[in-house]
């Protein structure tokens, strides 16, 4: 591709996701058009970066959509869904009526093994759609319909999923694995782009962004940590993935006093007992 292309392909992907595609992904870019190219009929992915510049909108989403990043597995990094199990959820339930429902959102839901793997937790712990709701999102259209369709190969189901739970909560047709309609009862499934204001979607006591981050640049997951914060209620958690931080990006959440990975909101009472640990080891 001629680099005046790759910068208008980067330039649009940026604008419209806040993804950003350094030089280093020139081959990435080139590779993934390719198939874009071939589905409106075009010869080469210069033809098709041409229609986008004149102005061929489905050519431009399209383009846009085959840049995300959708790698995703069942239970993926298993810590988080211990922590969640074992800290998160019983320290919710201690603080709240047992008539308020508790609300997870995943914000970069993919094909939803991540919402998924979630509902199945849930339900081993006991705990019904009634009692924990998930609204799962993604920016890509196409990934949304995947996991409402909740259908998975063989290779899929490999990756992390529980043989146990592969029984319990899937049926196979044919050579795919169709998911329990019980798990999605508990879910959502929306398009959503976080570069879009989210206070609408309310307040949640759970968040996932997970693996999110990294793709961003510094002012972004600011703006995105900030919001973010605004839509965690008080004494909710924040999920981030094993290689992100929130250091020198906000002050508006902090690490959990004892779990990795996850953060509160700056003020909470688990913010206090973060700070205590903090001084107490600076008190050693």
């Amino acid at each position: 591709m001629k680099l005046e292309d790759l910068e208008l392909i980067s330039s649009i992907v940026h604008r419209r996701t806040g993804i950003v595609l350094g030089r280093q992904k020139d081959y990435l870019i080139d590779t993934r058009l390719a198939p874009v190219a071939r589905q409106f009929g075009h010869i080469s992915v210069e033809k098709l970066v041409q229609s986008i510049r004149s102005g061929c909108k489905p050519a431009e989403d399209a383009a846009v959509e085959s840049m995300t990043t959708n790698e995703t597995l069942f239970f993926r990094d298993k810590l988080p869904f211990d922590n969640i199990t074992n800290i998160v959820i019983p320290e919710l339930f201690k603080k709240r009526s047992s008539s308020a429902p508790i609300k997870i959102w995943c914000a970069a839901c993919s094909s939803g093994q991540e919402p998924y793997s979630l509902s199945m937790m849930l339900y081993e712990m006991g705990l019904g759609p009634n009692q924990v709701s998930i609204l799962a999102t993604d920016v890509s259209y196409s990934m949304v319909e995947r996991a409402k369709n909740g259908i998975y190969s063989q290779f899929e189901i490999q990756r992390g999923l529980p043989a146990k739970l592969l029984e319990k909560y899937f049926t196979q047709e044919g050579l795919t694995w169709k998911i329990s309609s019980r798990l999605a009862e508990r879910i959502e499934f929306r398009q959503f782009n976080l570069l879009d204001e989210f206070a609408y979607l309310g307040v949640f006591d759970i968040i996932l962004c997970r693996n999110l981050l990294i793709y961003f640049d510094e002012a972004r997951k600011k703006d995105i940590l900030h919001r973010l914060s605004k839509s965690l209620a008080h004494d909710g958690y924040l999920f981030l993935g094993a290689a992100e931080t929130v250091l020198g990006l906000t002050n508006d959440v902090v690490p959990h006093a004892t779990a990795k990975t996850i953060y509160v909101r700056a003020g909470s009472d688990n913010a206090q007992q973060y700070n205590r640990s903090v001084q107490a080891v600076a008190f050693r």
